[in-house]
């Protein structure tokens, strides 16, 4: 049985605690400390960050996969988080999810949560080359703010029902896995179609990371971007639907 929780903490700073010397991201707290993995009420906890442009059905994937449910549409320019029980090869999980938002206005962003992440998942769409071109830029950016260290991707390729529409081959797809190292689905949200399969082998590769002894968390910050981006985002999302 799958729980959803919507994050609700609040914060009463804003954007400004980004800046502030107790959650730094550019001073010696970056530096990568090896810790147990976080774990909560007994499951260990995996937090994966949902990339890729706005349209391509990164939120439908992630609530596909949360609470088998299809969202004909979702605010792009809105940053959620969702968490869900798994048992992933006999073994429980808790996957912490942060589906982001596509727009370029919130790009600045980006780096910080990149910092927090343990696997990624880097989507596009079928039906839009652009989408497909963009995802080496999201594999550099992670590499850049992440250098030296070994990060779990995997590739997506959204909206594979779409087939008179569709824009990029499943070669293409395979191809582009192959330079970047990583596993490749090609998944429908709306027929929930190889959508677990994609969230499910990331956990493995975390999993595989950590047996090979090279865990690496950064502290509490990723819970404190979490409720950062629960106010940026809710304030906007109020904003947009008072205009």
């Amino acid at each position: 049985m799958c729980t959803v929780s919507r994050l609700t903490t609040m914060i009463t700073t804003p954007v400004r605690l980004l800046r502030d010397r107790n959650v730094a991201y550019h001073g010696k707290d970056d530096v990568p400390v090896a810790t147990q993995p976080t774990t909560r009420s007994g499951l260990r906890v995996y937090k994966i960050v949902v990339l890729g442009d706005g349209g391509v059905g990164k939120s439908a994937v992630t609530l596909q996969f949360v609470n088998h449910r299809f969202l004909d549409y979702h605010d792009p320019t809105i940053e959620d988080s969702y968490q869900k029980q798994a048992v992933i090869d006999g073994e429980p999980a808790l996957l912490d999810i942060l589906d982001t938002a596509g727009q370029v206005e919130f790009t600045a962003m980006r780096e910080q949560y990149m910092r927090c992440g343990e696997g990624f998942m880097i989507c596009y769409s079928v039906t839009d080359l652009h989408s497909f071109q963009e995802i080496m830029e999201y594999k550099k950016l992670i590499s850049r703010v992440r250098a030296n260290e070994e990060i779990p991707v995997v590739l997506v390729g959204n909206k594979f029902d779409l087939q008179q529409r569709r824009k990029v081959s499943t070669e293409e797809g395979k191809a582009l896995a192959k330079e970047l190292g990583c596993p490749f689905y090609e998944t429908s949200a709306a027929l929930r179609q190889f959508v677990d399969d994609a969230f499910y082998s990331l956990v493995r590769q975390i999993r595989a990371k950590e047996r090979r002894g090279v865990t690496i968390r950064k502290t509490s910050r990723w819970g404190r971007l979490r409720s950062i981006f629960s106010l940026i985002f809710r304030r906007r999302k109020r904003t947009f639907h008072t205009s």
